[in-house]
């Protein structure tokens, strides 16, 4: 038996597998794996500017700036998806935008760091 850890759908499972010859089967068995949720990279921490954060949990369904982008103070700038909803997150300060830590699709809890602004 071999031992690996799968990520479905954002959840860890411990499985373990057994090798066996052609035309066998054999029993997988999975026991779920507590782990934290997905969070933005520990470098978010230390990113300089001024931090947008979610504003509710829900995924990142759009990121409409990237790096080196001028953003306005009120212009939307990632766009969030909760309960079917778009909640657009608005940059609280003019700029240009320093670090994206979200990719489209990531989950996200309210007030993690979606990018900063200088």
């Amino acid at each position: 038996m071999e031992k690996y850890i799968v990520r479905v759908n954002g959840k860890e499972y411990e499985v373990e597998v057994e090798k066996v010859g052609a035309g066998q089967t054999s029993e997988v068995k999975s026991e779920p794996v507590v782990s934290a949720p997905a969070k933005a990279p520990s470098a978010a921490k230390e990113a300089k500017g001024t931090a947008l954060e979610a504003g509710a949990a829900g995924k990142v369904w759009k990121i409409l700036k990237k790096p080196g982008d001028k953003v306005e103070k009120g212009e939307t700038a990632v766009i969030l998806e909760a309960m079917k909803m778009e909640i657009p997150m608005v940059a609280t300060v003019s700029g240009v935008v320093n670090t994206v830590f979200v990719t489209e699709g990531q989950p996200v809890e309210a007030g993690d760091k979606l990018l900063t602004i200088e």
